[in-house]
């Protein structure tokens, strides 16, 4: 491979703009690769289709230095990453279709000595189906490639900083190509690079997020005993805290993102008999969003007896987490989706978030003014201690704290 290696990123999406402009800034050539062309217009552009704080002058800086450039198919290149969905289907089944259909359209372009790296969250084994895919259209680079897995672990909204220094777990088909693997990543990583094999590399990758999951769980499980309790869960869970062995994360309205919401469900999906552990953390998270819609809906429906007329109801955040723009698996939209479903007058708020394709959504000043209710569901930093005046408030995120 050569001192600064040719780069092909496969998606460019919440992970693969990012590490792409970052690999660019590192002074690599990187082509981009988006199935859709208004994301490859606005990057050929010097601009962003995502809300990631530092990245927009980032991606502006290595477009126009010739560094970063995006197009609807790959090129030869000598360093290939594949950062694109694995989403559900079925019950929680893995669905790989992304991954093959984006190593498929790499095979053509692959020669003597490349390396290919998968990035996208999968099932323990997928690399080396990947593998025996390119094998099969093309039996003879069998032994002359690099395959391997690298799972990210960043955090939306300090993803670059977090790529940067953040340490990897890097685990080939075999130990040549976790070297070469290891050997691209020091053009733009200053973590530590930790050895393994594809097996385990996978499997690092979701049990990280399925013992994220399990942790809020419980804090979730806290907030449902607490409230019935008549206990301030937030209060309770703060003094917990000062046990020096103690460290009990906050509740919220459920789990959200591409990660934690999903991956767990990687491991029950292959092996269920051994987890029981980890699919009931995940049922309690989904049974918190459940939790939040139905006190809702009892709310409005005591303000309705009490006003004779239906309320208006702000759902204060539609985002995964705090100050992001990113909805993928959001509880937060799937309270507010369901409660339009059924008829309920909503206000949809998120300040990071311009427009939706299902409704409107409305400024934060103005759904105060206009509500009945307000509901926080996500902790966005512009709702933190707003003055909501005399409303109804039901706060799931500790907001008004």
């Amino acid at each position: 491979m050569e001192n600064k290696p040719s780069v092909v990123m496969m998606g460019l999406g919440y992970i693969g703009l990012p590490t792409a402009a970052l690999i660019a800034s590192r002074g690599l050539k990187v082509t981009g690769v988006d199935i859709h062309q208004s994301v490859v217009d606005t990057i050929n552009k010097g601009e962003i289709h995502i809300v990631e704080p530092d990245l927009d002058g980032l991606v502006h800086k290595v477009v126009k230095d010739g560094n970063l450039k995006a197009s609807i198919v790959p090129i030869v290149s000598d360093a290939y990453l594949i950062a694109v969905p694995t989403p559900f289907k079925g019950d929680h089944e893995p669905d790989l279709s992304f991954v093959a259909s984006a190593v498929r359209s790499i095979i053509p372009t692959l020669r003597k000595g490349a390396l290919v790296i998968l990035e996208s969250t999968s099932p323990v084994g997928t690399t080396r189906k990947m593998e025996n895919l390119i094998y099969e259209e093309r039996p003879e680079l069998k032994g002359n490639i690099y395959l391997a897995y690298c799972p990210e672990r960043v955090l939306p909204g300090n993803i670059l900083h977090e790529l940067k220094h953040n340490d990897r777990a890097i685990g080939g088909i075999d130990e040549a190509s976790t070297q070469k693997a290891i050997a691209f990543y020091k053009h733009f990583v200053v973590g530590t690079l930790h050895p393994t094999n594809a097996k385990t590399a996978e499997m690092v990758k979701l049990v990280e997020n399925a013992s994220r999951d399990n942790q809020i769980a419980f804090a979730n499980e806290l907030s449902i005993i607490c409230d019935k309790a008549g206990i301030n869960v937030w209060h309770m869970i703060a003094l917990a805290n000062k046990h020096p062995r103690v460290n009990i994360l906050n509740p919220g309205t459920g789990v959200g993102g591409h990660c934690i919401a999903v991956d767990p469900w990687f491991i029950v999906s292959e092996f269920p008999d051994e987890s029981p552990l980890i699919k009931k953390s995940r049922e309690a998270n989904n049974y918190k969003t459940e939790w939040v819609i139905e006190k809702i809906k009892n709310k409005a429906l005591a303000f309705k007896i009490e006003n004779k007329r239906d309320p208006i109801i702000a759902c204060m955040g539609l985002a995964f987490k705090p100050n992001i723009d990113d909805l993928r698996e959001s509880p937060a939209l799937l309270v507010t989706k369901t409660l339009i479903s059924d008829d309920f007058h909503v206000l949809a708020v998120e300040p990071n978030v311009k427009e939706y394709n299902e409704f409107d959504i409305i400024l934060v000043n103005d759904a105060i003014k206009k509500a009945d209710i307000v509901v926080f569901l996500v902790r966005h930093n512009e709702f933190i201690n707003i003055d909501i005046n005399d409303k109804i408030v039901l706060d799931f995120v500790n907001s008004l704290d």
